[in-house]
């Protein structure tokens, strides 16, 4: 039905609108005729109380209950329940900021909650803190997947020698600026488009990928900005693990997500699911969730599932063509996802896990837990400790916003540190030096019963987007 049509029959324009065009899309193919779904909507503007629990009609419902309550004065969100007591969490290291903890608090609150836990690098971010787990019934919480949907890391260990890292310093830097772009919009012009099999999937499964299609074949292979980079550095095997003998390396390490389509698709559910709760009170706006049954649940799911496979695609072009430029060989490797929402079974139930900024950690799987760019990074093996739903940190975490970072740090500090470790860095923002984050070995001290380190790895070469570039994490 068109926007007029709607209007005529008594809908306003806004969330409800929205919501009343993709109900009567998905009540005509369900069954419905036409004028049996125009015959609904007219009922539905007209008393949208008796619809508030319908299947189709519920979500559109909802929200024109809400209009009509703001407009009559009375206080939205009156109708929210929680839990009748808070859903446990466990949460792992020292002095963790009250504001992140508030928010894994707020979280354990929702009707849908389970349990939850907190990683040591945590701290704020949208609805629940990054570095938070949240095990959901039926439910996912797109906020609580994050922004930059299957963001994640992926090691190469190259059998170059590690004496190239000076020797070659020059070779090695050509290599990522050739292969890699950053920044927010980085893309590869038509003719220099990366192939991978990823861009012949079905892209049409929901109607925003579809969209999103050619925008994610041109930023296929790119960076993108924040706290994502490509670096080299000195990999140490502390035993025979990966396939390979104890000993130092020269690797490739990456961390970068599934670019702006994943944002997109990001933005556009989270948008749906608060308009799917409008009596979610302020402080919980971020948590809001979709029905996992639900066909907006579905939706997601298959999206947030493709850009899983979109950022693995990412990562493996990345790693293919800077390693194909060098003529070295890939000997092993590790990658891993940390914003993403699993389905797994946990006190004898299937839940839905999110874990926004943390690393899973079930027992025997190998992840990579970065550093900074001047301290190390692990390349680790899960316990699989059931208290912390089988996930760890995701990165040392940040201790200092991007904006008090700006306004109190100096690159002559930054830069004296970064010679102090031997690193050389292409680029990046103030934002990003060392001094904004916690330190990774008190964080890995704090995780000691999630996971066991299997090797270290030491930036020397890094790469991230310049100065200037607003943050896409």
């Amino acid at each position: 039905m068109k926007t007029r049509a709607l209007i005529n029959l008594g809908i306003p324009k806004g969330p409800a609108m929205d919501l009343v065009k993709r109900a009567v899309a998905e009540a005509l193919r369900s069954g419905f005729s036409k004028p049996a779904a125009r015959t609904a909507v007219a009922a539905l503007a007209k008393n949208p109380k008796s619809f508030a629990d319908h299947e189709i009609w519920g979500p559109a419902a909802r929200v024109l209950m809400q209009a009509s309550a703001a407009a009559s004065g009375q206080a939205p969100g009156g109708e929210f329940e929680s839990r009748h007591s808070p859903a446990p969490y466990r949460r792992w290291g020292e002095d963790l900021d009250d504001d992140s903890i508030g928010q894994m608090e707020r979280a354990c609150r929702l009707p849908i909650a389970v349990r939850g836990a907190l990683m040591p690098d945590a701290h704020v971010g949208y609805g629940l803190p990054i570095g938070g787990v949240l095990a959901t019934r039926e439910a996912i919480i797109p906020y609580a997947v994050g922004v930059d949907i299957a963001c994640r890391m992926r090691l190469s260990v190259l059998d170059l020698p590690v004496s190239s890292l000076r020797g070659q310093q020059e070779r090695l830097v050509r290599a990522i600026e050739t292969e890699t772009r950053f920044g927010i919009g980085a893309e590869f012009s038509k003719g220099k488009r990366r192939e991978h099999e990823v861009m012949d999937e079905d892209w049409q499964l929901t109607p925003i990928t579809k969209k999103l299609k050619d925008k994610a074949w041109k930023q296929l292979g790119t960076s993108g900005s924040g706290n994502h980079f490509v670096e080299f550095g000195i990999l140490t095997l502390r035993g025979s693990d990966l396939g390979l003998e104890a000993g130092s390396y020269l690797a490739l390490l990456s961390h970068s997500g599934s670019r702006g389509a994943g944002a997109s698709i990001a933005s556009h559910y989270s948008r749906l699911a608060m308009d799917h709760h409008p009596e979610l009170p302020k402080p919980l706006r971020h948590l809001a969730w979709l029905d996992l049954g639900s066909q907006a649940g579905q939706e997601y799911w298959q999206a947030m599932q493709l850009m899983g496979r979109y950022a693995a695609a990412n990562h493996a072009c990345v790693h293919r063509h800077v390693i194909k430029h060098l003529g070295a060989k890939r000997l092993a490797g590790v990658e891993n996802h940390h914003n993403f929402a699993w389905l797994e079974v946990h006190d004898g139930e299937q839940v839905v896990v999110h874990r926004k900024g943390a690393t899973p950690a079930t027992a025997g799987t190998l992840g990579v837990i970065p550093g900074s760019m001047a301290t190390p990074g692990y390349v680790v093996r899960g316990l699989g400790n059931e208290d912390s739903l089988h996930s760890a940190a995701h990165g040392a975490g940040r201790c200092m916003s991007r904006g008090q970072a700006k306004r109190t740090l100096t690159w002559s500090n930054a830069r004296r540190l970064l010679e102090e470790k031997g690193v050389t860095l292409i680029s990046a923002g103030i934002d990003e030096v060392p001094m904004v984050y916690k330190n990774i070995n008190d964080v890995m001290a704090a995780q000691s019963d999630l996971v066991e380190i299997v090797a270290s790895f030491q930036p020397k070469l890094v790469k991230m987007a310049p100065g200037g570039e607003r943050p896409e994490d």
